[in-house]
This record gives structure tokens, C-alpha cells and sequence, in this order.
């Protein structure tokens, strides 16, 4: 039986430079959508703001927050590029 050689990263990360970078740009993603869904909130608690249903914070937040989220995985399962 021949045995699979695998190759261990000299700098001791688990995932290379690619990933990290990928990882950065999947958080910024993720937080932009979180920025999408805030507010909409009324100074008086009496009173109804109907901005809380609006497009942009019940569509569109979420589906930016699920891109960013499959987007980190992505970045987390992507191999390395091997330049031997």
C-alpha cells in the first residue's frame, strides 16, 4: 500500500493566506448585513414605526447575512493552491 503523502504548512496556521483573506472579506460581508437590518426603531415606545417592515431590513439584510455566512464556508473549506 502506498501511503498519501500530505503537505503540513511550514508556518504552523491551519489555513493558508488565500483563506484568511477570503475569511476578512466573509466578516465584512457579514457585519454589512447586520448594519442593513438595524433600525427602524420609535423614540416612544407608544407608538408604531411601520420602517421596521421595510424591504431593505426583512429581504434584503437576510439575504446578505446568508450570502456572507455561505461565503465563510466556502472560504474555510477552499484548498490551497499547490505550486510545487
Amino acid at each position: 500500500m502506498a501511503k498519501k503523502e500530505t503537505e503540513i504548512n511550514d508556518n504552523g496556521f491551519a489555513l493558508g493566506k488565500e483563506n484568511y483573506r477570503l475569511m476578512a472579506i466573509g466578516f465584512a460581508v457579514i457585519v454589512i448585513g447586520f448594519i442593513l437590518m438595524t433600525g427602524g426603531g420609535s423614540d416612544d415606545p407608544n407608538v408604531f414605526n411601520p420602517e421596521v417592515f421595510s424591504f431593505r431590513r426583512i429581504t434584503l439584510a437576510p439575504v446578505v447575512l446568508l450570502f456572507g455566512f455561505i461565503f465563510e464556508i466556502y472560504a474555510i473549506m477552499k484548498r490551497p493552491k499547490n505550486d510545487n
